[in-house]
């Protein structure tokens, strides 16, 4: 019971979320990690999805389960209306039972749990907000298979401004349900604290990037793709153009074309 009314709350939409997805662009992708970290608060992708139609089809269903707070079964009936209707094929996921389900999930509590974060990040960031709530406060919500890093940052609390959040604003990787809330003197009060911890120090760890080999050095416990703040980018903003600049927009020479039309007409601002 406890957890049905976890995720009864999870999928209660709110402006700042809503407004976040509803503003990405949508752009082509082949792979995963084509567009990487902070890029993410500007473009609406789903790995493998090539055609704008297509695109645009699913990133209106994703907006939909948004706004409208609809379930995971409403977005399964949607996604699968979507590629009967645009005859997709050769998805990852495609002919079992078990994949359709992983697909299905992966796309829409990603996409839900990030956008729910950055709608916080939003909210959580307002000057009247910061200056009642100046803290941060890191919150492990319990899973059967619970990552042990995430676990050990339960409860840790710094100021909204510390560089830690900059890695570490959850989610940290694919499945998190970790969350961050803000809090006050009060609250700090109550939980038996004088003042911010600490941040944890974990140290890193090195990732190699399959298919180029590059090599990546990322914070302990927190997956490749994932060692940045959802909503940060959009609320500083940072451009599409500034993104592809550092990197975080990893397109292929046959897809840059696409991108390109996006950057010259003035998109990415």
């Amino acid at each position: 019971m406890a957890s049905e009314l976890l995720q009864a709350a999870f999928r209660l939409p709110f402006a700042q979320q809503a407004s976040f997805m509803r503003a990405k662009l949508r752009l082509p992708t082949e792979d995963y990690d084509d567009i990487l970290g902070a890029a993410h608060d500007r473009a609406f992708v789903v790995a493998g999805v090539m055609r704008a139609d297509l695109l645009a089809d699913l990133h209106t269903a994703v907006q939909q389960a948004i706004d409208d707070g609809k379930t995971l079964g409403w977005f399964r009936d949607q996604f699968d209306a979507i590629v009967q209707r645009h005859g997709w094929t050769g998805w990852t996921g495609e002919g079992s039972a078990g994949g359709v389900a992983w697909r299905t999930r992966t796309i829409y509590t990603t996409n839900l749990r990030v956008s729910h974060a950055a709608g916080r990040y939003a909210q959580m960031t307002r000057p009247e907000v910061l200056q009642a709530r100046p803290y941060w406060r890191y919150v492990h919500r319990s899973v059967a298979h619970p990552r042990l890093d995430h676990k050990a940052w339960h409860g840790t609390v710094l100021p909204a401004d510390h560089p830690w959040w900059r890695t570490h604003y959850a989610p940290n990787g694919w499945g998190c349900q970790c969350i961050v809330e803000a809090i006050g003197e009060r609250e700090l009060q109550r939980l038996g604290k004088t003042g911010p911890d600490n941040p944890p120090q974990d140290g890193t760890y090195d990732y190699t990037v399959p298919g180029t080999g590059e090599i990546v050095t990322l914070p302990k416990g927190v997956q490749y793709g994932w060692d940045y703040a959802p909503g940060s980018a959009a609320a500083g903003g940072t451009s599409l153009q500034g993104m592809v600049d550092a990197r975080l927009v990893r397109y292929p020479a046959r897809l840059a074309a696409a991108l390109r039309k996006h950057l010259d007409r003035g998109d990415a601002a």
